[in-house]
């Protein structure tokens, strides 16, 4: 790593510093601070690549270092000046879990971090702790990694908050709770969908013929759609190329899965509700040959304008854009072949592809979450046609929002508040992906399963 003029402070260290600072001091969103800064300081190529591991690794690694602070400074880390925390945070989880750099130099540049910051009061507490962090790592790490039996032990070890840990703990048991943790620390598996008019097999060959290595996805369904490939290792200069001239889509197999499961056909007309920004649009309009419609729904200005810039780039002519509330459109005229909700959620089975996300959820926004997903459902029930298939997803595994919202639905079905629903039974077809908790649904693992934790139910409008 170089050194730059900043007091010798090697650029891609003070970068994910500042990164590192704006997410927790300014509940700014990780990836978004990242770019912003990068561009401001103007560090691409490998010091950029460096950055960015560092400054996600620190985030996403807080339950960890704090918990090791706490111990070696012998002091909680709420009550430490945030440029002090943030310091620590990050060299700690060099010394820790980073490869490549020295001891000292993780030492020493901390120490001229938080000089820098206008915190030189506690340069002296910055380096006692990380040189003991150094002498002390075998025991420490074995302190803080070495024990998942429990759930306060677990939510240091994987660096998750509590409150998640018991959620999973209580629903899904121990022994499901701990791989699943321990994957929300692994780097996410890259996926791409690839383009209608393009042959996948020809597109594999392509990117190999420039370095990048990808493959088929090894999997059965609803986890190998015909249009999906896996990267492995990087993807070069050539993939965000292909991205930019529509042949290439980023999309996780789980996202695809969902697709997969709803089935759209050329003809059909589609709902696709909450839709921004639009990935999953642009799978629907291309499985239906761009015949037909995709009416596609979404509340927020500028993730309306990405559904429509998705089908520019795709060059889709079947998409329809409306800029509306998908829980307050009203009762539907039942009109649709096929509706998807692919509900706003609490992210829960993203946790690796989003450095800060595990930080910002709450069993309180769960709560406020389960109360909107109910009133998309609902208005999405009317949308169906006798004999239409409504598919709900969300990328999450919490059974309040899941399993649960779905039952409701159906119980509102029953009592006669909605149309005539039946659930179909995707477990049958998928048991290794069938969710624990009704087998009727599928629940996608990260541990397993290597893509985004995605949640899938199909329910079918029976009117007999």
């Amino acid at each position: 790593m170089s050194r730059g003029g900043d007091g010798g402070i090697a650029p891609a260290r003070l970068l994910a510093y500042e990164v590192v600072r704006a997410t927790f001091e300014e509940d700014s969103f990780t990836e978004r601070a990242f770019r912003e800064a990068a561009a401001v300081r103007r560090i691409g190529g490998r010091e950029r690549a460096q950055a960015q591991r560092l400054a996600y690794g620190a985030v996403q690694r807080r339950g960890t270092t704090d918990a090791a602070i706490a111990e070696l400074a012998d002091r909680a880390p709420r009550i430490l000046d945030p440029p002090v925390l943030a310091a620590l945070r990050l060299g700690l989880y060099e010394l820790l879990f980073a490869d490549g750099t020295p001891d000292h130099a993780a030492v020493d540049q901390a120490v001229e971090l938080v000089k820098k910051a206008g915190a030189a009061h506690a340069a002296g507490l910055v380096n006692a702790v990380l040189r003991r962090a150094v002498r002390e790592r075998d025991g420490l790490t074995a302190r803080l990694l070495g024990d998942d039996s429990t759930p306060e032990l677990a939510a240091v070890a994987h660096s998750a908050p509590r409150w998640l840990v018991r959620m999973w703990w209580e629903e899904l048991g121990p022994a499901s709770a701990r791989p699943l943790l321990a994957a929300c620390n692994r780097p996410a598996e890259v996926a791409l969908r690839v383009d209608r008019h393009a042959d996948r097999e020809a597109t594999i060959a392509g990117l190999a013929e420039s370095g990048v290595a990808a493959r088929v996805p090894d999997a059965h369904w609803p986890l190998a759609p015909p249009e999906s490939i896996v990267i492995e290792g990087r993807t070069g200069e050539l993939v965000p190329a292909r991205v930019a001239a529509g042949e290439l889509t980023p999309q996780s197999r789980g996202s695809a899965a969902v697709v997969e499961v709803l089935d759209p056909r050329p003809g059909d007309h589609v709902l696709d509700l909450c839709a921004g920004p639009g990935i999953k649009t642009g799978q629907i309009a291309e499985r239906m040959e761009d015949r037909g419609e995709a009416v596609s729904v979404e509340l927020d200005e500028g993730r309306a304008a990405e559904v429509a810039e998705q089908a520019r780039r795709l060059g889709l002519r079947g998409v329809t854009v409306i800029e509306a509330d998908a829980a307050a459109m009203g009762v539907g005229s039942g009109g649709f072949d096929r509706v998807l909700v692919d509900a706003p959620c609490s992210d829960l089975g993203a946790l690796a592809s989003r450095p800060d996300a595990r930080w910002r959820k709450s069993p309180r926004q769960i709560e406020r979450l389960v109360e909107l997903q109910d009133r998309i459902l609902r208005v999405a029930a009317t949308m169906l046609r006798p004999g239409g298939v409504l598919v709900y997803s969300t990328c999450t595994i919490s059974r309040r929002e899941n399993e649960e919202r779905v039952t409701a639905l159906l119980a509102a079905s029953s009592a006669g508040e909605l149309p005539p629903l039946a659930a179909e039974d995707l477990g049958e077809r998928a048991p290794e992906l069938a969710s624990a908790l009704d087998s009727r649904f599928l629940q996608l693992r990260p541990d397993r399963d290597c893509t985004t934790g995605f949640f899938i139910a199909r329910l079918k409008r029976d009117d007999g």
